[in-house]
């Protein structure tokens, strides 16, 4: 596992720029830290590497955003708010999978059993 110590939060979207710099269409990642860690600055600079040049608000409350990018899509999931991983059919995680979308997850326990396995091993944020 790679460890790196972050000291900002622009350090964190640097990383994650970086890293969204690497990323093919179709890969899912995993994000996991409490509250505070830095997943929705890390999935800022992440989107930013990918070429997004817009706001990039955190999906606590709405559980997803779409970004449209250059010819492909990624979908930015937070589950801590998820009462039932049964929900993910329900808000269209299954059409997400079927195309070359990247899927960004925050809290990814809580979709334990309706999530694919990681396409690189799950972040986790200190």
């Amino acid at each position: 596992m790679l460890e790196r110590l972050l000291d900002s939060a622009a350090a964190t979207e640097r990383l994650g720029a970086q890293l969204g710099r690497t990323l093919l269409p179709g890969c899912i990642i995993y994000l996991r830290g409490d509250l505070g860690a830095g997943k929705t600055t890390l999935a800022r600079g992440l989107l930013h590497g990918l070429g997004h040049r817009g706001t990039v608000k955190s999906p606590t409350f709405t559980l997803v955003e779409p970004y449209e990018l250059a010819g492909w899509r990624l979908f930015h999931w937070d589950l801590y708010r998820l009462s039932d991983p049964e929900e993910l059919e329900y808000l269209g995680l299954r059409e997400q999978l079927d195309g070359d979308a990247i899927l960004l997850i925050e809290w990814p326990e809580r979709g334990q059993g309706e999530l694919p396995a990681a396409d690189l091993p799950p972040s986790n944020l200190v």
